[in-house]
C-alpha cells in the first residue's frame, strides 16, 4: 500500500478536535472544583460533609461505570445480566442516596441548591468526558488497525 493510501484510510477515521477535548477536560475540572469547594465550606455537622462527600464519589464513579457498561453493551450483550443489575443499581442509588441527603440536610436552600447543581454538572460532565476519552481510545485502535493491513 502506498503512503497516500496509508493517510486516506486514516483521515477517514473520526478524532473530536483538540478544542473539544480541552473544553471536556476544563468543564470537568471545573464541575469537581465546585463540588469539593462546595463541599469543603459546607455548613453544619462534620457528619452531613462526610455524607456528601461519599454520596458525590459514589456518583462520580457509578456514573463512570455506567458510561463504560453502555457503551460495551451498545452492539450486542458482552456483560452478565446481573453486572447489568449492580451497575444500574449502583448508580440508581448513589444518585438517590445522594439526592436524598441533600433535600434533607438542614442548611440554606442557597446552599443546596449550589451543592444541588454542581453535582448534577458533575454528573453530566462525567458523562462526556467518558465519551471523549473512549471515542479517543477507538480512533487510535481504529488507526492502529489500518496502519498494520
Amino acid at each position: 500500500m502506498t503512503t497516500s493510501a496509508a493517510v486516506d484510510r486514516t483521515a477517514a477515521v473520526h478524532r473530536d478536535t483538540r478544542a473539544w477535548r480541552v473544553q471536556v477536560w476544563v468543564s470537568f475540572g471545573l464541575a469537581l472544583t465546585l463540588c469539593a469547594s462546595g463541599l469543603a465550606w459546607l455548613p453544619g455537622d462534620d457528619l452531613d460533609r462526610a455524607f456528601m462527600v461519599m454520596g458525590y464519589a459514589f456518583c462520580l464513579t457509578s456514573a463512570f461505570v455506567l458510561a463504560k457498561f453502555v457503551r460495551d453493551n451498545d452492539q450486542q450483550a458482552s456483560d452478565t445480566p446481573m453486572w447489568r443489575w449492580v451497575v444500574w443499581g449502583s448508580f440508581t442509588l448513589a444518585m438517590g442516596l445522594t439526592g436524598w441527603g441533600l433535600v434533607r440536610m438542614g442548611i440554606n436552600p442557597v446552599w443546596k441548591a449550589y451543592l444541588g447543581v454542581a453535582w448534577l454538572f458533575l454528573i453530566s460532565s462525567v458523562f462526556t468526558l467518558a465519551k471523549t476519552l473512549r471515542d479517543g481510545f477507538e480512533a487510535d485502535r481504529a488507526e492502529a488497525a489500518l496502519r498494520s493491513e
